[in-house]
């Protein structure tokens, strides 16, 4: 088991156990706020093109995701809690299970839809060459993607002909040049992003 691994470990069983009560309140808010379950799960693609199930606490109505994969702008499919959980990345937190169980890690390129990985050529493939993570250089890059997107004229066309190719190739670079002191880089660059937003 390598450096990584362990970190991931360690780190996902502190956060769980520390952030219970937080999880708690989260549900509790969920439950109050509107009609559906308190998690959302959705495939997405992982190391070496194994899919799995990413969770996250549920910040849309339920079936939102069969409108659009996107999000963009202050979409109205956004719950009132579900807003807030956005914008300070709590929706995120339950992912701390997915590294726990191997199939992500704290930082990595972040695991997209299979529906944009069929979109890969071979060389951006690579990135599935590493587990996805909560969080990478892109991430931060684009912590407020869905504005962007809002003032593109095709919000999708401009995601996959120019947001995604932009995120892969900071992936990449991380693929090629990462290492535990990186990782502490980026998680820490990430938690001043969310703070200062």
């Amino acid at each position: 088991m390598n450096a990584k691994r362990l970190f991931d470990i360690l780190f996902s069983l502190i956060g769980i156990i520390c952030m219970l009560p937080l999880w708690l309140l989260v549900m509790a808010c969920l439950k109050l706020d509107s009609a559906g379950p308190v998690f959302y799960t959705q495939v997405r693609v992982g190391l070496n093109h194994k899919c799995f199930w990413l969770i996250k606490f549920r910040t849309m109505c339920t079936g939102a995701d069969k409108k659009g994969l996107l999000t963009v702008g202050k979409d109205n499919r956004i719950t009132a809690v579900g807003g807030w959980l956005r914008k300070y990345k709590v929706d995120e937190l339950p992912q701390l299970i997915n590294i726990l169980k191997g199939e992500m890690s704290f930082v990595g390129p972040r695991p997209e839809v299979p529906h944009y990985v069929d979109m890969y050529n071979d060389g951006q493939r690579r990135v599935l060459s590493v587990k996805p993570g909560i969080t990478d250089w892109a991430s931060i890059r684009y912590i407020r993607e869905n504005e962007l997107l809002a003032g593109a004229e095709d919000p999708e066309a401009f995601y996959i002909q120019t947001v995604m190719p932009s995120k892969i190739s900071q992936n990449l670079e991380y693929v090629d040049h990462h290492d535990l002191w990186t990782d502490c880089k980026i998680i820490s660059y990430t938690i001043k992003n969310i703070l200062i937003q």
